[in-house]
């Protein structure tokens, strides 16, 4: 049990490590970056929005703040990993602008914990967790 416990303590530290080194380099997955884009203090494009919102009715509208994503690499593992959550109805990761909008139906409760689970364990952090409702 003690080897179990000193594998999976290891395991934990090399996540830590390996989070902090995203969140405080540019340098990600060989390639560099000049900005580091912060989802937290930009705003949602209004079109991109208007067009994710077009035609859903009844929803909740999950809009996620991410600090770290840096490339399409980053963006696509986010959304790979969403799409595995069946109660999502439709997914948008806006690369330029740090923010991942989710569709779910009314009858899903939002679990912060749960969406900010999905994006740390992409390299990147949630930084802000805004929903709206559409009737």
């Amino acid at each position: 049990m003690n080897k179990i416990f000193r594998a999976a303590f290891l395991i934990y530290c090399a996540f830590a490590v390996m989070v902090t080194y995203a969140e405080s380099s540019d340098q990600h997955n060989g390639h560099i970056h000049e900005t580091l884009v912060d989802g937290e203090k930009l705003e949602v494009d209004p079109e991109l929005f208007g067009k994710f919102v077009e035609g859903l009715t009844k929803s909740q509208i999950a809009i996620v703040s991410v600090k770290g994503m840096v490339c399409d690499f980053c963006a696509r593992g986010i959304e790979k990993t969403f799409r595995k959550d069946k109660t999502i109805q439709k997914i948008n990761v806006d690369l330029s602008r740090g923010k991942v909008i989710l569709a779910y139906s009314m009858d899903k409760e939002i679990v912060r914990e749960e969406i900010s689970h999905n994006i740390l364990i992409n390299g990147q952090n949630m930084t802000d967790l805004q929903v709206i409702t559409i009737n």
